[in-house]
């Protein structure tokens, strides 16, 4: 009785069903008692689509800056890794945008030609802002339907609603999906070996340059973006049947968090290599490995097959190189940060749905063991280059810094998560259960009168906490939807 009245308690009230109802500009239940939108969905302006292009260009042109005040100094060594870390991560993005927009399978020279010259995302975001431009002032049929929970206060509210996608918003999700690929391929395989590099340069020549410092900096935001894209894409995945919207405290917690964790991780990898120029790779090409073979070593143990249809004209091995390719993709992230979203090679969408919060735990235990590790190595045998440097405070500032990056993250799933309250286990119940198990040291033996009394007392169970209730709620909202 008591759970009953806790979900009755939980339950959207018919005033907050009756404001979401009229928020809309015209709604029909169908048969199914699913809300229908009859105008089309709003069609928002690109701003990704514009922030990842200013990214790329302002890191390509302080990078090609670099470059050529590095070959008037005669550091050849320098120039020739900046120049790398421009061109893979930029033809790679060509690719990435060619092979989203399927243009090879069509008529558009001047677009692939764009594409040879480096400058598809600039002539792409031109093509998204004149789609946004044209959108609107004509009336469009619809070319698929939306259907979504709206949750308010982090709870599903009413039936699920469906929305009417135009021509023209259609163009613009598949242009926002392509930059959010470009922005992690920018960001974890240009951005975050331009900034090691250009630190590692700083700290060996013992002066800053501005525009290495411009650098440094462009590619720090890069990087912090392209892990909230990642964090991000995770929570859409997950809860794809709700409509999600994240409130400025999330992103702001997110960008301390990715922040934090990714200066951190640079920081320490950059001093380890000064004192261990060679060790460092070894570290690398392990976290590397690790991370690459751990989807493939799960796919093999579960005797899974490769999925189908993720292009049609793709053959096995295709499907293997692309499959590759995302696994190194995946390993490159998380050799600096958590990528947030689990592989699933044997899925269609390579994804897994249901993160395990088992391995969030074990990958930042041992990431924090790891830096510490690697910064009192450093700290015992630095050069004489630190002697005018508070390296002890230098150690410490580093570990608080991950540290908060850790409480960052804990504070995001507690409090600024989109959709906690549909959590079965938060981080709160994560904490009562670890001191429950505190609790449970072993006892002295009891004499058999306090056995059979202890026997009465049970373990508090968490499957019964009230956020299951909500649950079930949205469960049964589904169910009937």
């Amino acid at each position: 009785m008591q759970a009953v009245g806790e979900m009755e308690n939980n339950k959207p009230s018919d005033h907050d069903i009756m404001v979401l109802t009229q928020q809309q500009s015209a709604v029909t239940p169908n048969e199914n008692g699913v809300m229908m939108v009859i105008n089309h969905s709003k069609v928002h302006p690109p701003f990704s689509v514009l922030w990842t292009t200013v990214l790329y260009c302002a890191e390509f042109i302080c990078a090609s800056l670099l470059c050529s005040m590095y070959q008037k100094s005669g550091d050849s060594v320098w120039m020739g890794l900046t120049i790398t870390f421009i061109l893979v991560p930029s033809v790679l993005t060509q690719l990435t945008l060619t092979f989203v927009h399927r243009d090879l399978g069509r008529d558009r020279p001047l677009m692939l030609f764009m594409h040879l010259l480096q400058m598809g995302p600039i002539i792409r975001c031109i093509e998204a802002l004149i789609v946004y431009c044209q959108a609107g002032r004509k009336e469009e049929p619809y070319v698929t339907i939306s259907r979504k929970i709206k949750l308010k206060h982090g709870r599903g509210l009413g039936p699920a609603l469906e929305w009417e996608i135009g021509h023209s918003e259609r163009k613009l999700a598949i242009h926002r999906n392509a930059f959010k690929r470009t922005a992690v391929i920018q960001a974890f395989l240009g951005s975050t070996p331009q900034l090691t590099l250009q630190l590692y340069a700083t700290i060996q020549e013992k002066y800053i340059l501005p525009t290495r410092l411009a650098l440094m900096i462009i590619s720090l935001i890069s990087i912090t973006y392209g892990a909230l894209v990642c964090s991000v894409l995770a929570i859409q995945i997950k809860y794809d049947d709700y409509k999600v919207r994240m409130k400025p405290a999330a992103y702001l917690c997110m960008i301390l968090w990715r922040g934090l964790e990714i200066a951190t991780r640079i920081t320490t990898l950059v001093l380890f290599s000064t004192a261990f120029t060679y060790w460092v790779v070894l570290v690398g090409l392990i976290n590397l490995f690790i991370f690459f073979f751990q989807p493939w070593v799960e796919f093999w143990v579960r005797r899974a097959s490769l999925p189908e249809n993720i292009e049609k004209n793709f053959s096995k091995l295709g499907t293997t190189v692309v499959l590759c390719m995302i696994t190194f993709l995946y390993a490159c992230i998380n050799i600096f940060c958590w990528s947030a979203v689990q592989l699933d090679l044997s899925d269609h969408d390579l994804l897994e749905k249901q993160p395990r919060w088992r391995r969030l735990a074990i990958y930042y235990t041992l990431r924090f063991m790891e830096n510490v590790t690697l910064i009192v190595l450093w700290y015992y045998s630095k050069s004489d280059f630190y002697e005018y440097v508070c390296t002890p405070v230098l150690v410490v500032q580093l570990i608080v810094c991950y540290s908060l990056a850790v409480l960052f993250m804990l504070l995001f799933h507690q409090f600024c998560h989109p959709c906690r309250r549909l959590f079965h286990y938060n981080v709160e119940d994560c904490l009562r259960c670890a001191c429950c198990w505190k609790r449970k040291r072993p006892q002295p033996p009891m004499d058999h009168t306090v056995a059979l009394a202890s026997q009465d007392y049970e373990p508090p169970d968490l499957t019964s906490h009230p956020a299951d209730g909500e649950t079930e709620i949205v469960n049964d909202i589904m169910e009937a939807a």
